[in-house]
This record gives structure tokens, C-alpha cells and sequence, in this order.
């Protein structure tokens, strides 16, 4: 293939002492094999890509997370966004990796050690209802007042229990998310507090910790499960880069 028939995806920034595993493959159609860029104390992971091959299939987004997230496991990795996409391996060094030199440095050192952990919990259905009803008289009259009768002749009711169970759900997820950051404090982490993804969600946080203490990380959880006595289902999603927190776009070129 001719050189100018190619561009060179970034995936992220990482200690200039990174080398890629063996045959590491990254984005395109065949997937491009890994390789590093460096400048001084950093360097870029990349892959060479056809110039006219649109990104953004679900292999790609796949490929983009999974090099990121894996070398995160290892090394601090400064990602940048998905389709970040350079004219050539000069333009990586000179104006991404040189540019922002200083910057890049100071956040991979920021980074050392650490990693991003996501913590999703979502809330058991029949028990949060139990304990809604439990809680609010007048969402308890509304379901008796719809139980076993047309959904036509209950409309207004059904309405008002719904916006009722909504906003109950939503004090109970700031409730319980307080809870959840509270319980993390010990890790001294950088929280960012996520947008519920599911209307029954009641914790989405991302956390970045350091790596050593995973374990301690899930047994806290683990122990929070306990507490919360199957109304919460809570899920540990990680380790991965710290896209919440350190996220960078290339420049064009």
C-alpha cells in the first residue's frame, strides 16, 4: 500500500519506556498492528490505518477500549478520544506528543499507579417498590386505587404513581450515591459522579484508585452489597484508562 494511502490512529499517550505486546492489533479492516511513537519522556501507541476507511463500527470502539484498557493494567495510559486520526508518524511527534509535552508528562505521572473503575448498581425492582410503598402513603393509595382495573379508566392515577416512584428513585439514588462515595473515601479517589444510564440505577460512578488496591476495592463493595440486603445490585467495571478524568483530543492534522 502507498505510503500517502495511509493515516496513523493514536490511541493514547504513555511512558516513552512502553513497548507494545507482540503483535498487538488495534482498529481497521485488517486490524493495524501496535506500535510506538516517542518523544522524550513519552510516547503515542498507534496503528497505521487506510486513509479512506470510515471508523466507528462496533469492532473498532472494541479495539479502540480494549488496547487502552489493557495497557492501563500495566502502565499509566493518557487516552485520547476514539478517531483520533493524524496525518502521519512527524505529525505525532511533533505536533501532539511535542506541543503538549509538559502536559502529558505531568498527567502520566499523575496516572501512575492508578486506574479507572466504574461502579454501577441498579436497584431490585420488586424490592425498591416494596420499599417505595413502604415509605409513601399516598404512592401505596395510588396502587391500590389501580390494582385490577382497566388502564383506561386509571390513566391519571398510574400517572401521578409514576412521577411519585420517579422522583422517590431519583432522592434515593443521591441517597444512596452519597453512600457509595462515602464508603470510597478511604481509597482517596477522584470521583466523577456519571448520569443515571437506566431510570432504575442507583449508583454510576466512575473512580480512579490506585491499582494495588483492587482487591480492598471489592471486598468494599462486597461488604456494601451486604448492607443494602438485595436492593441493589452493584457491579465493578475495571480496571480501565481514565476516561473520565484525563481524556484528551489530537490535534487535527
Amino acid at each position: 500500500m502507498a505510503a500517502d494511502a495511509t493515516t496513523v490512529y493514536v490511541y493514547g499517550i504513555v511512558p516513552a519506556d512502553v513497548e507494545p505486546v507482540p503483535h498487538a492489533t488495534g482498529v481497521g479492516d485488517p486490524p493495524g498492528e501496535v506500535s510506538v511513537v516517542r518523544h522524550g519522556e513519552i510516547a503515542a501507541l498507534i496503528s497505521t490505518l487506510e486513509s479512506d476507511r470510515p471508523l466507528g463500527t462496533p469492532e473498532d470502539l472494541t479495539a479502540h477500549a480494549e488496547l487502552l484498557d489493557g495497557s492501563a493494567t500495566v502502565v499509566p495510559v493518557l487516552p485520547l478520544r476514539f478517531g483520533a486520526v493524524m496525518t502521519d508518524m512527524e505529525a505525532v511527534e511533533n505536533e501532539l506528543l511535542e506541543t503538549n509535552e509538559d502536559e502529558f508528562r505531568a498527567a502520566l505521572e499523575e496516572l501512575e499507579g492508578r486506574a479507572q473503575f466504574v461502579i454501577r448498581g441498579r436497584y431490585v425492582e420488586d424490592t425498591i417498590l416494596r420499599e417505595l410503598l413502604d415509605e409513601n402513603a399516598e404512592a401505596a393509595r395510588l396502587r391500590e386505587e389501580i390494582r385490577d382495573k382497566p388502564e383506561d379508566a386509571t390513566r391519571n392515577a398510574r400517572i401521578a404513581l409514576g412521577e411519585l416512584i420517579n422522583q422517590s428513585i431519583e432522592a434515593k439514588r443521591a441517597e444512596d450515591t452519597r453512600t457509595t462515595v462515602s464508603e470510597l473515601e478511604k481509597f482517596e479517589p477522584l470521583v466523577n459522579q456519571r448520569k443515571p444510564s437506566h431510570e432504575q440505577d442507583a449508583v454510576h460512578i466512575a473512580v480512579l484508585v490506585e491499582l494495588a488496591r483492587q482487591a480492598e476495592l471489592e471486598e468494599t463493595l462486597r461488604r456494601l452489597t451486604e448492607d443494602w440486603d438485595g436492593r441493589v445490585e452493584l457491579d465493578l467495571l475495571g480496571p480501565m484508562a481514565a476516561y473520565d478524568f484525563v481524556t484528551k483530543r489530537a490535534p487535527e492534522g
